[in-house]
């Protein structure tokens, strides 16, 4: 099997959503190639042949030329699959790509399953596998549904920009404000669930938060309590993340909140009831009063 990873380049960098693609590809166990709109002298941690188009000549974004660039990497490389970030750029791109390459699309993928894909449906309450009917397609990762992987020095070649731009012309490009943070890109999350009692408490976990270096994160009763805004939400209907370090505080471990964060390096969960459904993904399940032994353990880390 073989995999054509198209990267990101914004604001003079390599995106992290590119090592999500490289550790997709390394779960497959598939060969992987990579290709980028980038300056030609980028040096993606990457083992492998890296194709790129310099952004010069192609723009920052022009759909139609950054299509045809990704098509003609695929005549050379006949990958079976080509894989994107469910990025804006992903969601413009992949249906183009789709259709001009005479192949079906799997969008806003999770995780890998039996050689199928795991795609959240019904407002991400329910999940459901997906294998392709054609030979090849094209597919989109959800953001943060993968842990990044760097590896290596790639080899890099450049392709020639030679496919018309139809008149279009880029713009700019405008993040939108989101007013929190984005906990996909976070290394250590400590996420207050039901289990923190009320609002008041959940200065306890975030006193920990801040201890640890890492940022707040909240399971879903807690943010339909209005305890915390929507963007600290980890979950399904939240954000799905995976950093280094994942402590859950009062979470019992909801469905929706495990898919959210299950992939996560290493797990530590405290709760006062030894059964919660959390410890079936916890590498480390303290059975203790939140209450009592956060106060602890951030002293500890601020001493």
């Amino acid at each position: 099997m073989k995999l054509l990873l198209v990267g990101e380049y914004k604001n003079g960098n390599i995106d992290d959503s590119f090592y999500e693609l490289v550790a997709f590809a390394g779960k497959l166990g598939a060969e992987a190639v990579a290709f980028f709109v980038a300056p030609t002298d980028i040096k993606p941690e990457f083992n492998g042949k890296v194709y790129i188009a310099d952004v010069e000549k192609a723009k920052e974004y022009n759909p139609k030329v950054h299509r045809d660039l990704i098509l003609k990497v695929a005549e050379k490389e006949n990958p079976d699959y080509i894989v994107l970030s469910h990025s804006s750029y992903g969601w413009d791109l992949a249906p183009r790509v789709a259709y001009k390459w005479d192949a079906g699309q799997i969008s806003e993928i999770v995780d890998v399953d039996n050689d199928g894909f795991v795609v959240p449906f019904c407002n991400a309450k329910l999940r459901r596998l997906l294998k392709p009917n054609t030979g090849k397609a094209v597919l989109t990762l959800q953001s943060g549904a993968f842990a990044p992987a760097k590896e290596g020095s790639a080899s890099v070649e450049t392709i020639d920009v030679d496919v018309a731009d139809e008149g279009l012309e880029f713009t700019g490009f405008e993040i939108v404000e989101k007013g929190g943070v984005d906990l996909t890109k976070a290394e250590i999350i400590v996420s207050a669930g039901r289990g923190v009692g009320k609002k008041e408490n959940i200065e306890i976990v975030e006193k920990l938060a801040k201890a640890m270096g890492g940022e707040l994160g909240a399971s879903r009763p807690v943010v339909d309590a209005g305890w915390l805004p929507p963007e600290r939400q980890v979950g399904t209907t939240g954000q799905t993340v995976a950093p280094k370090l994942y402590v859950a505080c009062g979470i019992s471990g909801a469905i929706q909140h495990l898919a959210g964060m299950k992939k996560s390096n290493f797990i530590v969960a405290i709760n006062k009831d030894k059964d919660a459904p959390i410890s079936e993904v916890a590498d480390v399940f303290v059975v203790a009063d939140l209450l009592e032994l956060v106060p602890i353990l951030t002293e500890k880390l601020s001493s």
